[in-house]
């Protein structure tokens, strides 16, 4: 049996360094040399050897070769607190971790691990439906979006149809009345040579000159009114387009950040396991790991359904399976460098909205009411011609009319009231709306100004140093000047960035949508 004494102690440890291929720090008062770190075997308490992969170094493994305080005196790391592994189980390969939890232990051999990658390009949607005006494109692109939903909504037609039928109401009350048409026949007459025994009569209303054309106008005033319920359904599923597909544009963008967190966080465990292996930190700090990796799982399941939830509003306005794939969104959406000035979209949205053009339609529509109201005051007229044979044959042609006499002045006094208390109604009305209308247009504007200052604050400040915060915390952490918490706060509020950076993005475009509606238009970038 081989003898060391302590003159020979430090070129043993030497030898046994070379050949592990394992880096320690020296002990106070000595040159720093390389020490072997037992990696053949290990005992645990009961006596029993579990095997245990060679550590090479590598740089990799120098990222996390961690060295020991310099009063510390040199010795081979030692165990887990225990001897027992971490219940995940030993890792298969150099440098690799435990596996993470619910991940199966890789048999021997195998050295490839389950890794959260973002995922690949995805090529172009091809979809099985013919008529799937999407099928072919590798993004989903917003205004097509938009177009195809106000071709495709069911509400949108419902309003169309409305409009179509309201305008059916003009031929209807501009035409005269059907001519009367009366036929007499004595039953003792039949047969009379003289002819005396039958009479026949024609006649036509014709009403007071002007009430034909008053009843028009109001008819297509009423028109005018649905017509202006249809641009405001197109100004909203617009709207509900543009939100459900910024919706969707959160979501994806929200699961993309989701995996290169997972990602970024599995590298720290595995900095976190090595440190435990080399015996410089406690499990503890795994374990946070894997909690904080679970806590990520759960917040990706909430983001797949959020993706369901958008996916499924796109699809109902577009009139079609709620379950219809989709391209996916955009990778980057466009933001505007600035916004209009106030009193343009003021302007413009005066002019533009449908619903004060429809406000103002019922205007013109109770104004010819009240016109025709006084035109009651005026008999109408009915003409008629007829034969009579029943008269003596010089008398037996006539011609004549009946004519009404408008005597009940209280109740047509009451008519033109009523009309005039309505056009009063209706221009309160539209100054009510206006008023709603100069609101939502300096709301809107107001909104979708901060959340871009919101958005260039993320970009220019927030982002970058939260990043920032993170690169120094890792650095700290692997210098050992850092816990692991510490750490793991930093990589937390960095996720909590990122998401909220990709939320104000589509905040943002919600608002211009909200904007573009209360304008009535597109609203287009500032000077």
């Amino acid at each position: 049996m081989a003898r060391f004494t302590k003159s020979n102690h430090h070129e043993v440890l030497t030898l046994l360094a070379l050949v592990a291929g394992c880096a320690f720090p020296a002990g106070r008062n000595e040159p720093t040399s390389l020490v072997a770190v037992p990696n053949s075997a290990r005992t645990s308490p009961a006596g029993a050897t579990e095997s245990r992969p060679n550590l090479p170094t590598t740089a990799k493994t120098l990222q996390v070769a961690y060295q020991a305080p310099a009063e510390s005196p040199p010795a081979p790391p030692k165990p887990p607190a225990g001897g027992a592994p971490l219940p995940e189980g030993v890792p298969p390969d150099p440098i690799q971790p435990a596996p993470l939890p619910g991940q199966s232990v890789p048999k021997a051999g195998h050295s490839k691990r389950e890794t959260s990658e973002p995922e690949s390009p995805q090529p172009a949607y091809r979809s099985d439906d013919p008529s799937d005006p999407f099928s072919g494109q590798a993004e989903l692109p917003v205004e097509q979006l938009v177009a195809e939903v106000q071709a495709r909504n069911p509400s949108l037609q419902a309003a169309s149809d409305a409009w179509r039928a309201a305008t059916e109401r003009y031929p209807q009350v501009v035409s005269l009345d059907d001519p009367m048409f009366t036929y007499m026949i004595s039953p003792g007459g039949v047969g009379m040579d003289n002819g005396g025994g039958w009479m026949v009569q024609a006649g036509q209303k014709i009403p007071w000159a002007g009430k034909r054309a008053l009843r028009g106008s109001a008819a297509a005033a009423e028109a005018d009114v649905m017509r202006g319920d249809i641009g405001d359904a197109r100004l909203r599923l617009a709207e509900a387009a543009r939100t459900a597909f910024y919706d969707y544009y959160l979501a994806r963008r929200q699961m993309q950040v989701n995996a290169s967190t997972r990602k970024l966080l599995t590298q720290f465990r595995e900095i976190a396991w090595n440190k435990y292996q080399v015996n410089q930190t406690t499990q503890q700090d795994v374990l946070q790991a894997d909690v904080e990796l679970a806590s990520l799982e759960s917040r990706r399941t909430e983001l797949a359904r959020d993706e369901e939830v958008a996916i499924a509003r796109i699809n109902t306005l577009l009139h079609r399976a709620a379950d219809h794939p989709l391209p996916p969104p955009p990778e980057k959406v466009p933001l505007p460098d600035s916004l209009p000035a106030a009193e343009a979209l003021q302007q413009a949205a005066v002019e533009s909205r449908p619903d004060l053009f429809a406000v103002q339609s019922r205007i013109r529509a109770e104004q010819a009411n009240l016109a025709l109201a006084c035109k009651e005051y005026y008999p109408d007229v009915n003409l008629v011609a007829k034969y009579d044979g029943f008269m003596p044959e010089n008398m037996r042609p006539a011609v004549g009319m009946d004519i009404n006499v408008p005597i009940r002045y209280a109740r047509r006094s009451a008519a033109v009231r009523e009309a005039s208390d309505r056009i009063a109604q209706r221009r309160a009305e539209y100054q009510d709306r206006l008023d709603q209308v100069r609101y939502e247009v300096q709301a809107g504007l107001s909104r979708a100004s901060q959340s871009q200052r919101v958005v260039h604050l993320y970009e220019e400040k927030i982002l970058p140093a939260t990043q920032r915060s993170l690169d120094s915390a890792q650095v700290n952490y692997t210098s050992g000047k850092l816990d692991f918490l510490r750490l793991l706060d930093a990589e937390r509020q960095l996720n909590t960035q990122r998401e909220m950076y990709y939320q104000a993005i589509a905040e943002h475009h919600r608002r211009l949508a909200e904007l573009e509606r209360a304008v009535g238009e597109p609203v287009g970038t500032g000077p």
